[in-house]
C-alpha cells in the first residue's frame, strides 16, 4: 500500500471524524431575522472588522482554495449566477442575480442565497440569506483592496451611485482609512437623500455633489457603484494620487470608467478569467492588469508605490468572498443559538435502505 494512498485513507477518516459534530445536528437554517439579531448582538462594525481580516487570511491562502469562475447565465434584463469555491473543509455556493431594473417595481437588483458544506462529507452544514451578507462581504473585500492600494492619508471619499450597497461600503472604507469628508452623487435624488440620512446615523458627515465630476475631482478614495452601461466616470476629472474602487461594472458591456483611465492606472483585480469577461478590463485586455489581489495582499507583488500613481480595484466580487463570511456566519450563529435546524437530510439505520423512508 503506497504512502500516498495510506495518507488520502487517513485524511478521508479523520476528516469525517472531525466533520461529524458540524453536521450531527441538522443543517442551519439562517433568515434575515438572524442576520438582523446577530448584528444587533455584535455589532455592524465589528462584523465588518472581522469579515475585512478574515478575508485577508483568506486571501494569503489563497492557493489552498479551489477556484473556478462563476457560471452566469445572461438575459437583457439581469443575469443569475451560481458562485462556487472549494477549501479541503469547506465548500460555499452562493447563488445570485443582478437585475438592475428592479427597483423600478419596489425590489432590489441583487438578491442571494449561501449554502455551506461541509467537504469531507458533502452534507450541507446551512443555509443563509445572502443579500445581506453579500453587501458585507463586498464592501469588506473593497476595504481590503483599498487597505493597500490607497494613500495611508487619504481622508476624502467620494462616492457615485447610492444605491443599496453605497452604505455598506463608506463603513467598511473608513475602517482602513480615517475618513473626514464623504462627497456623495446619483442621479436619482432620493437615493441620495436616503444615504445622506443613512451615514448620518452612523456618524457620517455627506457632503451631496451637483456631478460626478465634483465628486472625483474631490475624492482620495473614490468608489463608484452605479448600474451604468457607459462612462460614469472620465479620465480628466481623475487628480494624480487618486485611488478607484470601481464596484458596479460586473456583467459583459456593464462597465463605468473611461477605458483611458485603466491605461495610466496599476489595476488590481480579484480573478482575473472572470474580471476579463465582466470587469472594466474588459475594455482594454489582460496587458493592462497590474495584478490579482491575493497577489498583493500575500506580498508577491507591492500596493501602492508612490503618491503620485492611480490604482484601481476593479471588482466583480468572487466565491471565496462568500465562503469567508457564510463560514463566519456559521460559527457565530451556532455560538449565540441563532438560526434553526432543517431537517434535509434522510435518517437511516441503513444509509443503503433509502427507499424504506418512502415505502
Amino acid at each position: 500500500m503506497s504512502e500516498e494512498y495510506m495518507l488520502l485513507q487517513y485524511t478521508i477518516t479523520h476528516g469525517i471524524l472531525m466533520s461529524f459534530d458540524r453536521y450531527h445536528g441538522g443543517c442551519l437554517l439562517v433568515e434575515v431575522s438572524d442576520v438582523r439579531e446577530l448584528v444587533s448582538r455584535v455589532g455592524l462594525t465589528y462584523l465588518m472588522d472581522e469579515c475585512i481580516e478574515n478575508l485577508r487570511e483568506a486571501f494569503k491562502n489563497w492557493k489552498r482554495f479551489r477556484i473556478v469562475k462563476r457560471t452566469s447565465f445572461y438575459y437583457p434584463f439581469g443575469v443569475v449566477e451560481i458562485m462556487p469555491v472549494c477549501s479541503k473543509e469547506y465548500c460555499a455556493i452562493k447563488i445570485v442575480n443582478g437585475h438592475p431594473s428592479n427597483p423600478e417595481r419596489g425590489l432590489l437588483s441583487v438578491v442571494a442565497t449561501g449554502m455551506l458544506i461541509d467537504v469531507p462529507t458533502g452534507y450541507p452544514l446551512m443555509i443563509s440569506e445572502a443579500t445581506l451578507l453579500t453587501a458585507i462581504r463586498t464592501a469588506a473585500t473593497t476595504a481590503l483592496a483599498t487597505d493597500y492600494l490607497s494613500r495611508k492619508d487619504s481622508i476624502n471619499l467620494g462616492i457615485i451611485g447610492t444605491g443599496a450597497q453605497s452604505e455598506f461600503l463608506c463603513l467598511a472604507i473608513s475602517r482602513v482609512r480615517s475618513i473626514d469628508r464623504i462627497l456623495a452623487y446619483d442621479i436619482d435624488r432620493r437615493a441620495l437623500e436616503k444615504f445622506r440620512k443613512n451615514l448620518k446615523r452612523m456618524d457620517f458627515n455627506v457632503e451631496r455633489c451637483s456631478s460626478s465630476k465634483e465628486v472625483a475631482q474631490g475624492s482620495d478614495i473614490l468608489t463608484t457603484a452605479t448600474t451604468c452601461r457607459g462612462r460614469a466616470v472620465l479620465a480628466d476629472w481623475i487628480p494624480e494620487g487618486v485611488h478607484i474602487n470601481a464596484i458596479g461594472g460586473d456583467a459583459p458591456g456593464k462597465t463605468e470608467l473611461d477605458p483611458a483611465i485603466l491605461k495610466r492606472a496599476k489595476i488590481v483585480v480579484e480573478y482575473k478569467e472572470q474580471a476579463l469577461v465582466e470587469g472594466e478590463v474588459q475594455n482594454v485586455g489582460e496587458e493592462c492588469i497590474y495584478a490579482e489581489l491575493w497577489e498583493v495582499v500575500a506580498g508577491l507583488k507591492k500596493g501602492r508605490e508612490n503618491r503620485e500613481e492611480v490604482t484601481v480595484f476593479d471588482s466583480v466580487g468572487f466565491a471565496l468572498e462568500d465562503l469567508v463570511i457564510l463560514k463566519m456566519v456559521y460559527k457565530l450563529v451556532k455560538k449565540l443559538n441563532l438560526g434553526r435546524e432543517v431537517n434535509l437530510i434522510p435518517g437511516l439505520a441503513d444509509p443503503k435502505n433509502l427507499i424504506e423512508l418512502l415505502l
